[in-house]
């Protein structure tokens, strides 16, 4: 077991501990005059322990091949693909110039304290056996938006902000506005009125609180000195803040109470964040478009921004409209690059559809009908459910006629050159936990009415995608949400992005079980993209393979149940007490039917990688290899190699969790996941097949 005291340990005492504890790799590095004849003897040394025989220690043998794995990629330079840096890799030269005494150039302490961890597991291999009582008291730690103690705080968080937004409403001068006083009207009436309006999502739009000095006084003036010179920071350097009244009150400005960390993080920002803003970079490459010419996965795409693509059978549409705001800025959002170059923004006015947007989305929709692989459209922003009724409609509308005429086209193909034809329809949205109150009886309707007619041309996956990433986002006014939306035919599943906060042990697995209750199925986990703005929340890759083998064993559907539970999500209603049922029934914690995955620039989704060193900040380099489980993109025939590095050490990673109060023990098996396999997709995630064959070749396409 690694001694939890190493993580604040120095070069000198960390000298110590290799040498107390591997006398044999201290003894190796002495007698060898260079570092290329001390990774020769260490070759030599790992190779001999991997255990030929069958039945050997598996976590031995996956050790020794992590450490074969560092030592032949040392003395390279590996290119990175997020920023195209040349990185050399020196992470065994590392080593043996510390065992001897002989580093000269600054060195983290963390690059050695993970080969101190390497080392001790390939001399005491642990295999890592879950414990499922251990796993439902982490859940247990953290509550959920349903629960009563909860709810109270958050009533009470609802007065003082009502308090405040009266006075808020009495000070305004906006003539236009429909929120607004009569005047003679008396304070209980005011207050009358202001309950009113709080259910309607259009008064938290307009009420929004755009300012540090504005979000302070509605938290109660709760924020420390420190953070309001960031947030002061922040607004100077042109970051926008939107934060509506109803996401705020679930925040607990109480020292007592509930831990709202994990949501706290999604409204106010890190240092890191406020230092990068201005100078931040596209991390998903593909989203760089210039006019004419093939985005980095080498699609054509029309109409600069509102398409983005990766891969043959899916697109993303960003409609002209209000659709390209949301409903909060989240500070972990990978399209923060799109809010700093203000294609996404929080101007309602400005946003509002064009004369012009009708006929750019007729032009939008013939490159979808004249596109032979596109079959799935998500519409999103941005918010899918930022746009107005009629808007939306109309962009329904359009999607459902174009995927008639693509039909239509077909008839005359022959089999083997049809066209892919439209089969899932997608809708992203974060408004089911920022914003529930936007799910109305006119939406659910338009929803309703989609799924009817285009069901009846082939259509048959419709599916909002939403992001809750705390069970304390479950909230009723969610609940009710939710249970509308699954009334209109449409599955909705969850994304989560894996924040450090988010990371705690238990958190996740809670809030996968609080999903099920109410008829929401689990999608990615992503990991957060790795640029520096986003240093604070990011979690190594290492705890996401950690949390994916020992949490989600316990929601594993075994393989012949899957059917059934595919059945059960597309067609039965009320699906929260059926999914409830199915878990109880096969002794589950939880549904996971999700993927671990880190968006790789330019080429898709994957966990499938290896861990081949280390930068001399600790932090590990990671080479990754496609998700072999779907149609790509030709161009990763000619991308080479794959290689990541990651934002923070698993020892900084470590430290943060320890200042946030976790007990380290429990994460001390991180250290054992230096390579991952992207899981296999849950069926409900693929496409049915159609009864003719598609062609082969991708139209739009130049490599």
């Amino acid at each position: 077991m690694i001694k939890r005291r190493l993580l604040a340990y120095d070069i000198p005492q960390l000298t110590k501990e290799f040498k107390k504890d591997f006398p044999q790799l201290q003894a190796m590095a002495e007698e060898s005059e260079s570092a290329e004849l001390f990774k020769e003897a260490l070759r030599s040394f790992v190779s001999s322990r991997i255990d030929k025989t069958v039945g050997g220690s598996n976590m031995g043998n996956a050790v020794a091949r992590h450490i074969l794995l560092l030592i032949e990629h040392d003395d390279t330079i590996v290119s990175e693909l997020s920023t195209g840096e040349n990185i050399p890799v020196r992470t065994i030269t590392y080593l043996w110039q510390l065992l001897t005494g002989k580093l000269t150039e600054p060195v983290s302490p963390d690059l050695f304290i993970d080969l101190f961890r390497q080392f001790d597991l390939l001399e005491n291999p642990e295999e890592v056996i879950p414990d499922r009582s251990l796993v439902k008291r982490q859940m247990n730690r953290w509550p959920t938006g349903l629960d009563e103690d909860v709810m109270a705080i958050r009533r009470s968080n609802k007065e003082r902000i009502i308090a405040g937004l009266i006075r808020k409403i009495e000070r305004r001068h906006a003539p236009t506005s429909r929120f607004q006083f009569a005047e003679g009207m008396s304070y209980a009436e005011k207050y009358t009125m202001v309950q009113d309006w709080w259910n309607t999502s259009r008064f938290h739009l307009a009420m929004a609180f755009k300012s540090p000095t504005e979000l302070n006084y509605f938290l109660g003036g709760s924020l420390s000195e420190e953070t309001m010179q960031l947030l002061a920071r922040a607004r100077k350097k042109g970051m926008p803040f939107f934060v509506t009244p109803y996401y705020l009150s679930l925040l607990n400005t109480n020292t007592s109470g509930y831990d709202d960390a994990t949501i706290r993080s999604y409204v106010l920002y890190s240092e890191e964040l406020v230092e990068t803003y201005g100078q931040i970079k596209a991390w998903e490459k593909e989203d760089i478009v210039v006019a004419g010419q093939p985005n980095a996965a080498g699609w054509l795409l029309p109409e600069g921004h509102n398409i983005h693509r990766r891969y043959p059978d899916v697109a993303i549409l960003i409609p002209d409209s209000m659709g390209r705001a949301c409903g909060g800025l989240c500070a972990s959002c990978q399209r923060m690059y799109d809010f700093q170059s203000e294609r996404l923004n929080f101007d309602f006015e400005s946003l509002k559809p064009k004369e012009t947007w009708d006929k750019k989305l007729r032009r939008l929709m013939r490159y979808f009908e004249e596109d032979a692989q596109l079959r799935d459209i998500l519409i999103t922003g941005g918010d899918a459910l930022m746009s107005q009724n009629a808007t939306l409609r109309n962009i329904l509308d359009a999607v459902y006629k174009m995927a008639a005429r693509k039909q239509k086209a077909n008839e005359s193909r022959p089999d083997g050159e049809k066209y892919a034809e439209l089969q899932r329809v997608r809708l992203g949205t974060r408004l089911l936990a920022y914003l529930p109150l936007r799910i109305t009886d006119d939406l659910v309707t338009i929803l309703r009415d989609f799924k009817e007619k285009a069901s009846r041309i082939g259509v048959s996956q419709f599916i909002i995608q939403t992001h809750f990433q705390s069970p304390l986002e479950v909230t009723p006014e969610a609940k009710k949400a939710i249970e509308a939306i699954l009334s209109a035919g449409w599955i909705i599943t969850n994304q989560l992005v894996y924040t450090v906060a988010a990371s705690r042990r238990g958190h996740t697995a809670k809030l996968r079980q609080t999903l099920n209750a109410m008829g929401v199925v689990c999608y990615y986990t992503f990991s957060v993209k790795g640029f520096h703005e986003n240093y604070a929340v990011f979690t190594p890759n290492s705890r996401s393979l950690q949390e994916q083998q020992e949490e989600k064993i316990f929601g594993l559907v075994p393989k012949e149940k899957q059917k059934e539970l595919y059945r059960l999500i597309r067609y039965e209603r009320p699906l929260g007490k059926k999914l409830v049922n199915f878990i109880r029934e096969n002794h589950l914690l939880f549904a996971a039917t999700d993927r671990n995955v880190l968006n790789l620039p330019a080429i898709g989704k994957s966990m499938t990688f290896k861990t081949v060193g280390m930068t001399a900040d600790g932090k590990r380099i990671l080479k990754f290899e496609h998700d072999a489980g779907r149609l790509h993109s030709p161009i990763i025939n000619r991308m080479g190699e794959v290689y990541i590095v990651e934002n923070k050490s698993i020892a900084a990673y470590l430290r943060q969790l320890q200042a946030m109060g976790e007990d380290i023990k429990e994460y001390l098996s991180i250290w054992n996941y230096s390579e991952g396999v992207t899981e296999p997709r849950f069926s409900i995630y693929e496409y049915p097949d159609y009864p003719f064959d598609i062609t082969e070749k991708m139209t739009n396409l130049e490599l």
